[in-house]
């Protein structure tokens, strides 16, 4: 078997379903807020977690909600723009990464130009019930 047939290691494997879902954040804030962020980096907290850090995620009008001093109504309109899309937020996680989410947590920190975490912590591989998704649309 020559180099370029050779299967990717487990950290080679990880690492691009890492990629992958920084990158599907990126196109969902895209499309979900006008703008996405400049900067995105997925890690595995644990096994079964991934935390993506998402930085510079507000838009022209939510910076101005910043200078106008609107830091708890920017979170909460934020938290309910989030929360409402948990099926946009969980599917490419779960298509990614073949497993369902358990969880799905959201922040923003408005003080620090929308540095944004979205937290996904993951059934373990074989789950056969019920995801976030499923949860969210009862």
């Amino acid at each position: 078997m020559t180099t370029d047939e050779q299967q990717p290691t487990e950290t080679e494997g990880r690492s691009s379903i890492l990629m992958e879902i920084a990158n599907a954040m990126v196109s969902l804030y895209k499309h979900q807020f006008g703008r996405g962020p400049t900067r995105a980096r997925a890690v595995w907290a644990t096994e079964d977690a991934l935390v993506v850090f998402l930085e510079d995620t507000l838009a022209p009008v939510e910076r101005n909600m910043v200078r106008m001093g609107e830091h708890r109504r920017l979170r909460d309109m934020r938290m309910f723009f989030q929360y409402a899309a948990v099926r946009e937020f969980c599917e490419p996680v779960e298509r990614i990464t073949g497993r369902k989410v358990r969880s799905f947590l959201s922040g923003i920190d408005t003080e620090v130009d929308g540095l944004s975490i979205e937290t996904f912590v993951l059934h373990p591989a074989g789950y056969d019930g019920p995801s976030r998704i499923e949860r969210a649309e009862l």
